[in-house]
């Protein structure tokens, strides 16, 4: 790659940590810094996850300046720049656009009531088409509603409500917009027509927020602002790079996996796990769940999430295989990667142990709850541990299933990123459960690669999205399913795993009640 080629500056929030990136037209990573939050988050209660907005601002500024001061001979070859962040935290901003309490994290568990009226009419429609409970889910984790419940003078003192994404590109540019592609989560915003919903509309009343509190929003491609002179004077980057939209960490994930067909699959194993696949065309993943504007213009992510995710390794290691930690520290690996490196001593399917892992509750099963079946006396610690990963293969699998059916198309191949891609043998349990080829990219970092792929086209470097994918993502390597696994697999899901909510599901009704979650 010339030394006068183009590059962009990329800017990732991780939950967990941040990357600025400068990257080429090649896909390759020329500068990289990256920097993990002390502390993630901040609990104050049971289940409690903020973080003070500032804390996200005062750490880019750190690493913009470091990626600035040792690429000097780089600089103005920046032709613009992008930001990509987590979903589904809010921001409430006073009338001088100051945060008025920390951001409520998206893995935040706190619940609302709710009880805040909508018209009697939509109530019924919600329940005729056998959504009440779904309703019910997304206003109770609609944090306008807790803090109308809970915080009233901090709802009193909120002029803007926003998410993190948005608060963000504002301290950059001084603009409070965002692009329609970062806005997941819950806010009342109409995917399909990438706009806000009008007042009164059926789904926009769900969340409980006047739409003079929303703000502006830029379609992916759209130019944000410019990076504001004290931004440029507190990094050392150089004036005039313009801040473009694109989308958010999954929509950027997904480009940068190359999966922008509606025959190629996009799983990420992150701390919560999703598999989304890319169409033109406006298809529901699930009955009456949106797919959401992926971070190029003209197509939808269609996505089914697995709440917690790969966020179950780190619960299983704190509470099961803690004293490992010592030994993992002698071997220099993380305890994940030891148990990793366990997982061909159980067999395919952990020897009849079956695991769905609703270990937070989602938008189509509201009221599930995790459960482990096939105990014996011959289950390890390990085998638990192996049927933590299949069972998020299945309910990605099963999640799968649905997306296809919806547009009426077959998945042929799965691209995968994200921490658990990072295991050879996770991969191959991956392709083995699903039955297709799984393959990776040339870089971990794929959100950064695809917010990068993003704004390339979004600058005009290339002329379409497609030839910016086959320039800048390669695949590096690709697992392919082994016969006898699939075989103990599909005889798993099809007679075990998709039997176990329909008849566990009013069981998890008891036991929600039991805890007064609802």
């Amino acid at each position: 790659m010339s030394n006068n080629s183009p590059l962009v500056l990329t800017i990732d929030f991780g939950t967990q940590s941040l990357r600025t990136a400068l990257i080429n037209k090649s896909g390759e990573i020329e500068a990289i810094v990256k920097r993990k939050y002390n502390p993630p988050y901040i609990s104050t209660g049971k289940g409690y996850a903020e973080q003070d907005p500032d804390f996200y601002y005062d750490n880019l500024i750190i690493c913009l300046k470091e990626l600035a001061g040792s690429n000097k001979d780089k600089l103005e070859r920046i032709k613009g720049s992008t930001i990509a962040t987590f979903r589904d935290s809010s921001v409430q901003l006073d009338k001088e656009l100051k945060p008025v309490r920390n951001s409520i994290l998206w893995l935040d568990q706190r619940m609302a009531k709710a009880s805040e009226k909508i018209p009697t009419l939509y109530s019924l429609i919600f329940k005729l088409v056998g959504m009440g409970e779904t309703i019910k889910l997304n206003r109770s984790r609609t944090m306008a509603h807790w803090l109308k419940e809970n915080e009233p003078e901090n709802w009193a003192k909120t002029s803007k409500y926003v998410n993190i994404s948005t608060y963000l590109s504002y301290k950059l540019t001084n603009n409070l917009c965002d692009s329609a592609a970062s806005v997941t989560g819950h806010y009342p915003i109409d995917f399909k027509n990438r706009k806000w919903y009008g007042e009164n509309a059926l789904k926009g009343v769900i969340f409980g927020i006047p739409k003079s509190m929303l703000f502006e929003l830029k379609q992916p491609g759209e130019v944000i602002g410019e990076l504001s002179k004290e931004i440029c004077k507190l990094t050392g980057l150089p004036e005039g790079i313009k801040l473009y939209a694109s989308g958010s960490d999954k929509a950027c994930e997904t480009i940068g996996l190359g999966a922008l067909d509606k025959s190629v699959g996009a799983i990420s194993y992150g701390t919560a796990s999703t598999i989304e696949v890319s169409n033109q065309k406006y298809h529901e993943p699930e009955p009456f769940l949106p797919a959401y504007p992926a971070a190029v213009p003209g197509w939808y992510n269609m996505e089914v999430q697995v709440y917690r995710g790969y966020w179950m390794l780190s619960w299983f290691t704190k509470n099961f295989a803690s004293e490992l930690i010592d030994e993992s520290r002698i071997q220099d690996m993380a305890v994940e990667e030891m148990l990793n490196s366990r997982l061909s001593q159980i067999p395919p399917g952990s020897d009849g142990l079956v695991l769905q892992p609703y270990w937070g509750p989602g938008l189509r099963r509201p009221l599930a709850k995790g459960g482990i079946i096939g105990f014996s006396d011959i289950h390890t610690r390990e085998h638990l541990y192996r049927a933590i990963i299949e069972g998020i293969g299945y309910a990605l699998r099963e999640g799968l299933e649905s997306i296809e059916k919806s547009q009426r198309h077959k998945v042929k191949e799965l691209m995968i990123s994200g921490g658990g891609s990072q295991s050879d043998a996770i991969c191959q349990i991956t392709a083995d459960i699903f039955n297709l080829p799984v393959s990776r990219v040339q870089t971990y970092e794929t959100t950064s690669l695809g917010a990068a792929i993003a704004t390339f086209v979004a600058i005009g470097e290339f002329r379409n999205v497609e030839d910016a994918i086959k320039a800048m993502s390669h695949k590096t390597i690709t697992f392919t399913p082994n016969k006898d696994a699939v075989e103990q697999y599909e005889d798993l899901y099809r007679k075990v795993y998709l039997k176990m909510f329909p008849q566990l599901k009013d069981v998890y009704k008891h036991i929600n009640k039991f805890t007064k979650r609802y």
